[in-house]
């Protein structure tokens, strides 16, 4: 009960912060004007976590890549929080050292949490749709219409194993639940957070697109 009771409350939480930030426009391209805060952005990477969580096994190397990526980010914020309490300040540093397109730079895990977010996104647009689809094939079209095109060969080879491990749906669903919700509710909150993620993640993929970064592949 006190595990659930936390993952409702950190869904519910991921909701109420992404409400308290102002509106983005997806095409602003004012630099010096653009501002995403970064905390609010670890948050939800976080939440993704949990949700990769309940698919199980076939997430394994994508969740291990979140974990890594936010605890990059993470070190990096402790050094300055202030500064760096918003990213465009980490993508702007990494920019003017040269150092943004290095495997291990902060810009890269901003990248890839950017494109988690968008394969969860789709996931969950797929479930509020339908929720007894078969949970094996929701998974592997939400991985091909965002990750798949920019993982390697080995990546790719990796996730297509794994995903006869996939739970079916009604085992998915009843993982996502709480006690004190029933499915209209969950399927409230995931369009509630689907509508607040959609247009934070088309701001940061126009930011990411002018420092020339959105079209990198996994090393």
């Amino acid at each position: 009960m006190k595990r659930k009771m936390e993952e409702r409350s950190g869904l519910r939480s991921a909701i109420e912060e992404l409400s308290t930030l102002p509106k983005v426009e997806a095409a602003q391209y004012d630099l010096d004007a653009a501002r995403i805060p970064t905390k609010p952005f670890l948050h939800v990477c976080t939440l993704i976590l949990q949700v990769l969580d309940k698919i199980g096994p076939t997430m394994a190397v994508l969740r291990q890549d979140i974990h890594q990526n936010i605890q990059r980010l993470e070190v990096l914020c402790e050094s300055n929080p202030t500064k760096y309490s918003n990213m465009i300040e980490i993508l702007k540093k990494e920019d003017s050292e040269g150092s943004a397109r290095d495997s291990t730079s902060c810009s890269r895990a901003i990248l890839w949490l950017t494109r988690s977010m968008d394969f969860m996104v789709v996931l969950l647009q797929r479930l509020v749709k339908d929720p007894w689809q078969e949970m094996e094939r929701a998974v592997e079209e939400s991985y091909n219409v965002t990750l798949k095109q920019w993982h390697g060969w080995v990546s790719s080879a990796a996730f297509k194993v794994a995903l006869k491990l996939v739970p079916d749906n009604e085992t998915f669903i009843t993982l996502l639940i709480t006690n004190d919700q029933n499915w209209d509710n969950l399927r409230e909150d995931m369009q509630t957070l689907v509508a607040l993620l959609v247009p934070l993640l088309e701001h940061i993929h126009s930011i990411l697109g002018a420092y020339r970064l959105d079209r990198l592949k996994s090393t």
